[in-house]
């Protein structure tokens, strides 16, 4: 479950910024996590409410974007965007496409106190 990794992580990248900024605390944190991304979004929320205690992110409000992932079909050359591995590419119908740049978890923005 490398879920708690990642929570791990996002709490490193805020801590960071708290101490860069001078925050106390996250009101709400918003991820973007794509299809592709290969994260269980609520196997990342549950490890992000326990990881939050006595912490920057303790009480805050989590909100996950699950946007489609961006691509490029290798058969026709089209930019697309897909939901899951096994999609055809929706301009030609091709299974064969490559995940593209932005297919992975980011930390999207911060409201802080």
């Amino acid at each position: 479950m490398h879920e708690i990794s990642l929570a791990g992580s996002i709490l490193q990248i805020v801590e960071s910024a708290a101490r860069k900024d001078a925050f106390t605390r996250v009101r709400s944190l918003r991820l973007s996590v794509p299809a592709l991304a290969g994260v269980e979004v609520g196997a990342l929320r549950f490890a992000l409410q326990s990881i939050a205690p006595d912490t920057v992110l303790a009480g805050a409000e989590l909100m996950v974007d699950e946007p489609l992932s961006p691509a490029r079909c290798l058969d026709c050359g089209s930019d697309i965007e897909v939901s899951a591995r096994d999609e055809p590419c929706p301009r030609c119908g091709g299974y064969r496409w490559r995940a593209s740049d932005g297919a992975g978890l980011r930390v999207v923005d911060l409201l802080v106190e």
